[in-house]
């Protein structure tokens, strides 16, 4: 296990708690009485550490390398019923962005979402979960396919921004961004929107815009990096931590502002600590929105959906 720097007085009661298990077993002196003591302090630690995280500790936690990505959400989601879907029809098969059919019981989905790399071989084929034109035109791509048969969308939000390299803006990376927003305001069937990382500018919104929002816990979701905004207010990245602050970029600010529709709540140390806890909070949220909007006719959803991002920024003094 992997710990970051807020995380040092956990990984020493836990080294602490290790070592008395191992005398222990290897010896026959009764440490139990001394193992309890250690394991409340691991559990107070954790609780006190956990319950006040800042800003840039969650976004921290939202890069843990740990964390399980969009594929790791969907097998264990979806199970042997997905089936991926490639290439835009186009261009290419850009790797950075997967979708397919899949089920939950009886019920189909198409998902949607950015994949990143856990090894350096991997991230590079990933492209660091940066997803060029053709990956927002396949998403597109999908999402009419969904459409056509009035399969419900899920869409995966976990990507540092889109691919700024001088190819995809060549190939029309803004357009196909803002083609997927346009498209997705009046898609006829219902979306439901995960942020399930990092939610990094337009490249989280080209597949971002839904009848349901959600942010995970320990995620953020704002138009910039808190270290591009140090860099570009400050021209340093050491004031990332007050950018972090000001951009408002949590689920609790986000949820303030009603930019989403609620945050979905991780295990204890966050998603990376107990997988199967949170791939089971995302699938029973993604179960509770169906739930919630399955009985909407095409014109009653589309209309609720532009009403939705047609009141956010609008307030009363």
């Amino acid at each position: 296990m992997e710990y970051l720097d807020f995380e040092m007085p956990i990984k020493e009661l836990q080294d602490q708690l290790e070592k008395c298990q191992i005398i222990g077993a290897e010896s026959e002196v009764d440490v139990s009485a001394t193992c309890k003591k250690i394991e409340k302090k691991l559990a107070e630690a954790r609780k006190e550490i956990y319950k006040n995280l800042s800003p840039w500790q969650r976004v921290q936690l939202s890069r843990h390398p740990n964390r399980p990505y969009t594929m790791d959400y969907i097998r264990a989601i979806l199970g042997d019923t997905f089936m991926e879907f490639h290439g835009d029809r186009n261009v290419k098969d850009d790797k950075a962005m997967v979708g397919g059919l899949g089920k939950i019981g009886n019920q189909s989905f198409m998902f949607i979402g950015q994949q990143k790399g856990f090894n350096t071989k991997t991230r590079q084929f990933r492209n660091f979960g940066m997803a060029n034109p053709e990956g927002y035109r396949k998403a597109l791509r999908l999402m009419k396919m969904a459409e056509k048969f009035r399969i419900p969308v899920v869409t995966l939000l976990d990507t540092p921004g889109a691919y700024p390299g001088l190819e995809a803006e060549e190939r029309g990376q803004g357009e196909a961004i803002a083609r997927n927003i346009f498209e997705m305001t009046r898609l006829k069937t219902l979306i439901i929107a995960i942020v399930i990382g990092e939610g990094a500018s337009g490249g989280a919104l080209g597949i971002g815009v839904g009848d349901r929002v959600y942010m995970m816990e320990n995620t953020w979701y704002t138009v910039i990096s808190p270290e591009s905004c140090s860099s570009i207010l400050w021209r340093s990245w050491e004031f990332k931590e007050q950018a972090a602050d000001a951009l408002k970029l949590t689920g609790a600010d986000m949820k303030k502002l009603n930019l989403i529709d609620g945050i979905i709540k991780e295990p204890m140390g966050g998603a990376h600590t107990d997988r199967e806890g949170a791939f089971k909070a995302v699938e029973e949220q993604i179960l509770a929105a169906f739930e919630e909007l399955k009985g909407l006719n095409d014109a009653e959803l589309v209309a609720k959906r532009m009403q939705k991002y047609a009141e956010m920024g609008v307030y009363k003094e």
